[in-house]
């Protein structure tokens, strides 16, 4: 998670949401990523849709059994969605995202027994670290530091 919080810091630091993400594989960083939606004009620029293709292109495969994904905020529904399209074992994060997490926060995704893959997850993970960043790019952004 500490990696995963110098990532969110990253982007953060270029303008970004700071989220950070990284995937474990047998105790090894395969792929890690951060907020770009903006710098790359892409909607589907999460940390963890970048962390996850970065494994994908680290393992040679869009399945990623096996693989832990961390990550400082809650996911929101598409990550949700293409971390069971790639079998994601785990995922922890940092942080609730009271208005779009998609594990605790408001839709529950991984109590719905119709997924093909179900995986495991546990949220709080340094959650005050990973909420204050957050807290503070947008207090900042708002002008009110």
């Amino acid at each position: 998670m500490r990696r995963a919080l110098a990532l969110a810091e990253r982007a953060g630091a270029l303008g970004e949401v700071p989220v950070g993400a990284v995937v474990v594989k047998d105790g090894e960083v395969i792929g890690e990523g951060f907020n770009q939606p903006i710098m790359n004009c892409d909607p589907t620029g999460h940390a963890e849709i970048i962390a996850l293709r970065s494994a994908g292109s680290a393992l040679q495969n869009y399945r990623l059994s096996g693989c832990d994904l961390y990550v400082t905020i809650e996911p929101c529904t598409m990550c949700v969605g293409a971390m069971v399209h790639g079998r994601i074992r785990r995922v922890v994060f940092g942080a609730a995202e009271p208005r779009a997490g998609a594990l605790q926060s408001q839709l529950q995704l991984m109590e719905n027994a119709h997924y093909n893959h179900l995986m495991q997850w546990q949220g709080g993970v340094l959650a005050a670290e990973c909420g204050d960043l957050i807290s503070q790019f947008f207090r900042h952004k708002r002008g009110k530091n």
